[in-house]
């Protein structure tokens, strides 16, 4: 049987800057099929600048229905960029997680919650002169929501931000988005997950 792979998200997700074949949702599946199990090519529910409750209405208007066999979920960075607070957050991400949960009928375990990157290392923020430690420690305030959050459901949480650290450089043209190299870090790490979650 081909598993079904939902992705929710805002511009990671969706691979601003990058080809179709560089997004992480596709190089997961491609290095799934690799691995000898074999997933469709993903339905991708993201769009650049989405905030949660941004996503949550993509999500209503994509009509989506349970039924699928993996679900991830990576927003947080604009409610961080456009300084909305953690309070927020933390209520809008509980509202999107129990939404995925239900989306891979019921089962947390088939769901995988991936960290925010963190933007504030990339050329974009130093050439528009952000507080580059600032913005590295709220977005670790709301990873750590995200993380409190996927435990308390019984979902996957996958940290990749230290890799947008170790690798400010690995960006798409823009200076702010990851380049496909970046993305293909994080598949080393949210592959484990995304078998796991597919034998759940």
């Amino acid at each position: 049987m081909v598993a079904r792979f939902l992705a929710l998200g805002d511009s990671y997700t969706i691979g601003e800057g990058v080809p179709e074949a560089g997004r992480w949702p596709v190089q997961l599946v491609a290095h799934l099929a690799a691995a000898g199990i074999p997933v469709e090519a993903p339905r991708i529910v993201a769009v650049t600048g989405w905030t949660t409750d941004e996503l949550a209405a993509g999500m209503d208007a994509a009509a989506l229905v349970p039924g699928w066999d993996l679900v991830t979920l990576l927003v947080g960075v604009n409610n961080q960029y456009r300084g909305r607070d953690e309070d927020e957050y933390r209520q809008e991400f509980a509202g999107l997680l129990a939404r995925a949960v239900a989306l891979a009928d019921g089962h947390a375990a088939r769901v995988v919650v991936v960290s925010i990157p963190d933007w504030g290392v990339t050329r974009f923020a130093r050439e528009s002169e952000r507080d580059c430690v600032a913005t590295g420690a709220a977005l670790d305030q709301f990873n750590a929501i995200a993380r409190a959050e996927a435990a308390a459901a019984g979902a996957a949480f996958v940290d990749i931000t230290d890799l947008t650290r170790a690798h400010p450089d690995e960006l798409a043209d823009d200076g702010l988005h990851p380049d496909a190299r970046q993305y293909a870090r994080w598949i080393a790490r949210i592959a484990p997950a995304a078998r796991a979650a597919l034998a759940a």
